[in-house]
């Protein structure tokens, strides 16, 4: 094989990783508001004073859990310390027991990393 050839050979390999990432996502929150209304709205409202099953999520962002006054937590919720940051609200929508064991939320979990990340921006809407 000619010199300039092996040359080549090793930059294409620096190229493999970059051919296997998956393309960033950026957020949607309007796309998120549907997210909310086939996962969530169920138990839970984002307005204001409004709780269901579960608390108002309405300017969840950045309050620490159990942070609804007028909602009954589960002891596990309030001992947990958690303030909802975007991984943390990532992480509990993926999986809400792993990240507070003995939660009382009924839902396994979403398993999409793009509609989760839509339905944190549209959250993050809710202030």
């Amino acid at each position: 094989m000619p010199r300039r050839k092996l040359q080549i050979f090793p930059r294409l390999l620096t190229l493999i990783p970059l051919l296997g990432a998956p393309l960033a996502h950026s957020a949607d929150a309007d796309h998120g508001a549907k997210v909310f209304a086939e996962e969530c709205a169920e138990c839970h409202s984002a307005k204001p004073g409004k709780n269901k099953k579960g608390p108002t999520l309405f300017g969840v962002s950045g309050r620490g859990a159990a942070g609804v006054p007028d909602y009954v937590y589960s002891d596990a919720m309030k001992g947990s310390g958690v303030i909802w940051t975007a991984d943390k609200l990532d992480a509990y929508i993926a999986a809400p027991r792993k990240l507070v064991p003995g939660c009382k939320m009924k839902y396994d979990g979403l398993g999409d990393a793009a509609a989760r990340a839509d339905l944190i921006e549209f959250l993050n809407a809710t202030r």
